[in-house]
Order: C-alpha cells, then structure tokens, then sequence
C-alpha cells in the first residue's frame, strides 16, 4: 500500500485507502459470521432453519437495495451514500454485538445488510470517478480486489480467533472501530461531489418495484435449497419476482426519469463483463463455501485451520493485484487477460473434482488454491475496469450498484444451486449405504464439477462478447444540471 501512496502524493490514494476500509469492514462481516455460526446457535437456541436466517436476513436486503443505494448516489452525492451506508452498517453491527435472543440478532442483521448496500454500491463509482486516467484506475482496481479478496480469508481467520478466545458477540463488535475511522477519515479526505438531483431520477414507484423485485428474487434463490426449486413455495414467490421486475423494466423504458436507464446495457462490455461475472462468482462461491465444509466434515479441520488453508488464494491475490495486474492489463489489454485468468480458476476447480477422501492438503488441495489465487489476482481488477468502463459520471453510481447487485446475486444462486446437488448426491449415496465421508467427498465433487462449468462459460462469454474499454473522450463543456442527461457508451 505505500508504495502505492508514494506513487501519486495527492489524497486521491488516502481516499482509495479509506474507502477500501469501508468495503473491508463489510466483506470481513461476510465470512467472519460465517465461522461463529455454530457457537450463536448453541448460545441462541436457533433451529437449523432458524439459523440460516442470520445470514439471508443480511443478504436480502444488501442484494435487493444495491441497485437502489447506488442510483440514489448519483442522485444525492456519492460520498453522502456511502457516509450514510457506514454509520447504519457501524450502529447494525453494536446491535447484532448486543443482541440477547433471537428476533433482535435477525433484525440487527437485516439493517447491517441495508447500511452494507447503502456504503458497497457506491465504492466502485467513486474510483472510477477519482482515477480516470487507464494507469491509475488500473491499480486503484487492484488495490480494491486485494481488499475484497484479503477481507474474506482475514474474516475466516479472525472469525475462528474471536469466537475461540472470547466470544461470538465481538465478531459484530470488531466492525465498530473499522466503522468509526473509516467514517471520521471519510468526512476529511474523500472528496465531495454534487449529485445529478432528485429530478433526475427520483422514480418513487420504479424503486419501489426493483427493490421489492430485487430481495423477492434472492429470497427465492436463498430458500430454494429448504423448499426445493419446483416446490410451490419457490415457483410462486419466483414469479411474484419476476413479475415485480418485470414491471420495473416497462416502467423504466417509458417513464421521464428513471431510476435505472436502461442505455446502461446498451454497451457490450458492460453487460458482457457483469454476466461474466455473475458466472465467475457463481463458480467460486462452490470452491470457498463447499470447500470449507470438505475441510470441516471430511479432513475434520477447525476454524483457524480452515482459514490458514485458504490463505494461498488470498496470498495470490495480493501478490498479483496490487501492482502486477494493472501492468499486465495495460499491456495486453483486460480481455484477453481476464480470459487467461478465468482458464487458470477453471483449472483450479477441475484439480478440485479428484479431492479424495483422505486427502493431503499439499498435494490435493494446494495447487487448486494457487491457481485460483492467481487467476482471481489477475482476473478480478480486468474484470471491474471492464464493467465500469461505459459508465459516465453521472453513471457511475448506478454502475457501481450493478457491479456488486451481479456479485450479489451470482453468489447467492450459485451456493444455492450447488448446495443442493451436492446434497441430493449425498443423500442419495447414504440411502444407498455409502460411507458418510464418501458420500459427503463426492457431493462436494459434483459442485465442484458444475462450478467448472461455470467458469467455463465465462471463459467462452469473455472471449465472445466483451470488448476491450476505448479511452475516455474528454468531458464537454458543462451543461445545466438539469439537463444532464446519463449516457452509458459503448467501450
């Protein structure tokens, strides 16, 4: 980081700094609450289907509200969303730290998920915004992948550290000070910007309808795995959703002003670049989530030998991110970079299908964790240049929104459509009479083997579609606010 800083010695790179710290608060509840999940059962009292609800009580509401949160902060000021995000997700997390039964965790943790949208959908278009020059946005990119990256492995490892020696209220406590700093450090040195205005897109219905269509669907998918995908629980809320979502895009197509432009996907790349996403996270999730329990349930690791096992992945990252990315980028260009990144996962996963039973982490786990360290290092920074690459000033927001609402969304359906073929596949091998550890091992094989998949497709998509970004054109003279008028370009 500071050679970073010494590279451009104007508080454009504190910035980055502080608002990397927002997003690392929020990527670190993630996985750190993943860990404590079993003691906050116990200590609570949750059912098993209970305590499922202490993470999508968090996830509806931050994937239905991105698109919202990063619209809005280009209506009102980027900057004064993302402050706002901070000081709900910090006064969320105190109440989840404190929460003494039950109802007041799931409640604190559904408005730890509306300040965490509120603060994530607008980071991405706050960089783009303060880096435009290629060079420089190249490495901000990769500054922000390592973070995003290093959060989830240093979550795993503190999640084990905090729960063990003290307790699982202070995984939420810890979120506190990383808050309150990243707040106090924000007001002085993340530049402020005027919002295009509410008249700008200030469509109360529209909102309404994306945002209820939005957490409607990752309810859907996040529920499908207990209620089963052709069950009549998961069919009528999914075309409740879809339906919802269909009226927003009609009502975005005709009315004045609409909260999503739908000139945002008239580009290529940027469409392309977020589909592709969607399928690498999609692929990933299976290698982070189900990974975790093959450790766990087969090789019977714990917590903090479950997080150091995956430090590699993060060690990638970091080590190709934070400099090593924005030269190859610039180089060779983000597509056929990512493409090359996306071939290295792919292969990680495969490695990953011949996971044995008694398997050696050296010699069975390792190599997959290496390669996807460095193809997630190399890919992910290609892959947020080239999903922000059309988006205008007055877009970036939205843009940004859309990045993590794809990010979001890809997750949750993939977990939830590997989760359940790797559990139909382990219960159909036990009532067949198979060994628990054998049934479980080759369940997670098949999710791994469809994450490959996955990543496959967005190999082909990234080789297909995208296109790489042409150089920004120089801004025209201003115009009046009011007729600012967003245009999302082709790249």
């Amino acid at each position: 980081m500071s050679q970073i800083l010494s590279t451009r010695r104007d508080s454009r790179w504190l910035a980055l700094v502080v608002l990397c710290a927002g997003m690392l608060m929020i990527i670190l509840d993630g996985t750190i609450v993943n860990v404590a999940l079993p003691v906050i059962q116990a200590d609570l009292d949750f059912s098993q289907s209970g305590l499922a609800w202490v993470v999508n009580a968090y996830l509806i509401p931050f994937g239905g509200l991105l698109l919202l949160a990063g619209r809005t902060g280009d209506l009102i000021g980027r900057r004064r969303m993302f402050l706002a995000g901070l000081v709900v997700f910090t006064l969320a997390s105190l109440l989840c730290g404190l929460a003494a039964n039950r109802v007041m965790l799931i409640g604190a943790r559904f408005l730890q998920g509306a300040g965490g949208a509120m603060a994530a959908a607008v980071i991405l278009g706050m960089i783009v915004t303060m880096f435009p020059e290629k060079g420089e946005q190249a490495r901000a990119m990769g500054v922000f992948s390592f973070v995003a990256a290093a959060g989830g492995s240093i979550g795993l490892l503190a999640g084990g550290v905090l729960t063990q020696s003290i307790s699982w209220h202070w995984v939420f406590f810890v979120n506190a000070p990383i808050g309150v700093a990243a707040f106090l450090f924000a007001t002085r040195i993340v530049p402020a910007e005027r919002g295009i205005g509410l008249r700008a897109g200030a469509d109360v219905l529209g909102a309404l309808l994306g945002t209820a269509g939005l957490m409607l669907a990752v309810y859907t998918i996040v529920k499908a795995a207990d209620y089963g995908w052709v069950s009549a629980h998961t069919l009528v809320v999914g075309v409740v959703a879809a339906g919802l979502l269909i009226a927003f895009v009609v009502r975005q197509a005709r009315v004045a002003n609409p909260l999503l432009p739908l000139r945002i996907f008239a580009s290529r790349t940027v469409t392309g670049a977020n589909v592709v996403q969607m399928l690498m996270i999609a692929g990933m999730f299976s290698m982070f989530f189900l990974g975790a329990l093959y450790l766990e349930n087969v090789l019977g690791y714990d917590p903090l030998r479950i997080g150091l096992a995956f430090l590699p992945v993060a060690g990638g990252i970091g080590a190709l991110s934070l400099g090593v990315s924005a030269r190859v980028n610039t180089r060779f260009g983000e597509r056929p970079v990512l493409a090359t990144a996306l071939l290295l996962v792919l292969a990680g996963l495969v490695l990953l299908t011949r996971a044995p039973v008694a398997g050696s982490y050296l010699s069975d786990l390792l190599p997959s964790m290496v390669l996807m360290g460095v193809g997630a290092g190399l890919g992910f920074p290609a892959l947020m240049t080239l999903a922000m690459s059309g988006a205008t000033d007055a877009d970036s927001g939205l843009a940004s929104g859309l990045v993590n609402t794809t990010q979001q969304v890809g997750g949750a359906l993939g977990l939830a459509v590997l989760a359940t073929l790797s559990t139909a596949r382990t219960n159909g091998l036990l009532a067949e009479g198979a060994a628990p550890a054998e049934a479980l091992t080759s369940g997670y094989r098949l999710a791994f083997g469809v994450s490959a998949a996955l990543v496959g497709a967005a190999v082909v998509l990234a080789l297909v579609v995208l296109r790489r970004p042409a150089a920004p054109e120089p801004d025209p003279e201003p115009v009046p606010e009011q007729a600012r008028e967003p245009v999302c370009a082709e790249a």
